[in-house]
């Protein structure tokens, strides 16, 4: 009797106290994690109060919505990449289903990015992802009209540095451009779209100041025939030629 009880301690009990400790949690291994940036190509920073939503979707039939696995809300700070973490149960991941990342940018009520390629994606493959977002129509006439209409003081010229004159520039809606060159007005025109700018050879006014002024004058004239495009950022405009480089920049006068 005594070898009995032994017996069924030993082969009873033992084998499943050994599967108590090894048995795996399926909770934990069920959840998995896709990680990534989201980016865009402008060179700029996002406004205070932008918000980036990113999802997981199941987008398998064309005739009905996207169905969402995951999604993440995220408020920015400064600039792209803008890093983020989908968490999601993998026992919802279909066999042959297909599946891709959304992900966009609003302010406010105001969407500003979205990709509008559809990114395709494994989701239990455990790959890095870059998101590319791209600016909508509607945000690129917003930022049309951030340079239009303001007044602007000089306060650097390429190959000058930091200036300080009464040399300002005003476009209206129309794209006619004037101002006060460090000596003498001027007047031209100016091609927007999106963040893109041409603004065309300068007509000006014949006084003559010093040398100094004049220098500063025949700088700024011959740097607005390189603009390519330009950034409006916390009250400060900035010209850049076609390589990305600074050519002017200009304060908000009141």
């Amino acid at each position: 009797m005594l070898d009995r009880i032994a017996e069924f301690l030993i082969f009873g009990f033992t084998p499943l106290l050994v599967v108590t400790l090894i048995a795996p949690d399926h909770s934990q291994a069920a959840e998995r994690t896709m990680r990534g940036e989201v980016v865009y190509r402008e060179r700029m920073a996002l406004p205070p109060d932008a918000v980036v939503t990113v999802q997981l979707a199941d987008v398998s039939l064309t005739d009905a919505p996207a169905a969402v696995v995951a999604t993440q809300t995220i408020k920015p700070t400064g600039q792209v990449p803008i890093p983020f973490e989908l968490k999601f149960d993998s026992s919802a991941i279909r066999k042959n289903a297909s599946y891709a990342l959304q992900a966009r940018i609003t302010v406010g009520h105001r969407l500003m990015f979205i990709n509008d390629v559809r990114h395709t994606v494994d989701p239990l493959d455990d790959k890095a992802q870059a998101v590319l977002v791209r600016r909508t129509a509607a945000s690129e006439t917003d930022r049309e009209s951030s340079i239009v209409g303001q007044m602007w003081s000089l306060q650097f010229i390429e190959g000058v540095g930091a200036v300080e004159s009464k040399a300002t520039l005003h476009i209206d809606e129309q794209g006619k451009v004037t101002g006060q060159a460090p000596c003498n007005r001027y007047f031209a025109t100016a091609a927007l779209k999106g963040t893109d700018i041409a603004i065309g050879k300068a007509g000006a006014t014949m006084m003559a100041c010093e040398q100094k002024l004049m220098t500063q004058e025949r700088a700024f004239f011959d740097a607005m025939e390189k603009v390519v495009s330009f950034e409006v950022e916390n009250g400060r405009l900035i010209l850049r030629d076609a390589a990305g480089h600074d050519l002017l920049r200009f304060g908000a006068s009141a």
